[in-house]
C-alpha cells in the first residue's frame, strides 16, 4: 500500500471509530499494513487493487475467547 493509501484509510477508520487513536503501520508484504487503536494491534488490513478501476481495502479482526473472558 502506497503512504497515500496508508493514510486515506487512517483518516477514514478514526472517523468512522470516532477516535484519534487509530495507526497503521507497513508490513514485509505490500498486500497490507497492521491496523492498531491505542497501541494495540486490531487487525490487518488488506488492498485488493487487481482492478486498477475498483480498489478495496478489508479489514480483519481477530478476537480470542480469551478476550472475551477477560472483558
Amino acid at each position: 500500500m502506497s503512504p497515500e493509501q496508508i493514510l486515506s484509510v487512517k483518516n477514514y477508520l478514526c472517523k468512522r471509530l470516532g477516535t484519534e487513536g487509530v495507526s497503521i503501520k507497513p508490513r514485509k508484504v505490500s498486500d497490507s499494513v497492521e491496523v492498531y487503536l491505542n497501541d494495540e494491534i486490531l487487525g490487518l488490513l488488506y488492498i485488493d487493487d487487481e482492478d486498477k478501476n475498483d480498489i478495496s481495502y478489508d479489514l480483519n479482526i481477530s478476537i480470542l475467547q480469551q478476550d472475551l473472558d477477560e472483558a
